[in-house]
């Protein structure tokens, strides 16, 4: 019987550490490029002068803040108001993910030095590594490569004025 309870949990987890997944891929560049912005540099600084328990609960924040906001984007795509849901849903995701990660990244070996974070991330890191061994994340990330491929791509004969070749095979079908 608790099997039968395991399973929903199981996809529901899966659901959720593929969608941050596919975000986290996404907003990389993005945090990349705010961390290479002058003003950022002086709060930088601060962040790494951190010790570990301030550094968690500096890193706890826009979990705290931002992870209600999925329950929030499912009430709104739920009463009918998908475009709300939407944009409630990808900006909340997008912002925690850039700012959790690039904290996660500075402050890495003092979050790891704390024992439960250490825990926990390890399980967190076989939750992700099980998810990206499946097939059909392997799948989704050559379709995702391929799709990105196609839009460089286009984007370079656009950009160089040139016409876009048709998507038909040799046949002509």
């Amino acid at each position: 019987m608790a099997r039968v309870w395991n399973t929903p949990f199981f996809i529901l987890a899966t659901i959720y550490f593929v969608v941050d997944g596919v975000f986290s891929y996404v907003t990389r560049p993005i945090a990349t490029w705010i961390a290479k912005k002058e003003p950022f540099e002086q709060a930088r600084l601060w962040i790494i002068s951190l010790r570990p328990y301030p550094s968690l609960a500096l890193f706890a924040v826009p979990v705290i803040i931002l992870e209600p906001a999925k329950p929030l984007a499912g009430y709104f795509l739920g009463t009918g108001h998908f475009f709300a849901g939407g944009v409630t849903f990808i900006t909340a995701e997008v912002l925690k993910l850039t700012l959790v990660e690039r904290l996660f990244l500075l402050n890495r070996e003092k979050l790891l030095s704390i024992p439960v974070f250490a825990w926990g991330y390890q399980h967190w890191r076989h939750m992700l590594d099980l998810i990206e061994s499946m097939p059909f994340w392997t799948a989704s990330r050559r379709l995702a490569a391929n799709a990105a491929y196609l839009v460089r791509v286009h984007w370079l004969q656009f950009k160089n004025g040139q016409r876009f070749r048709s998507f038909r095979t040799p046949l002509g079908d």
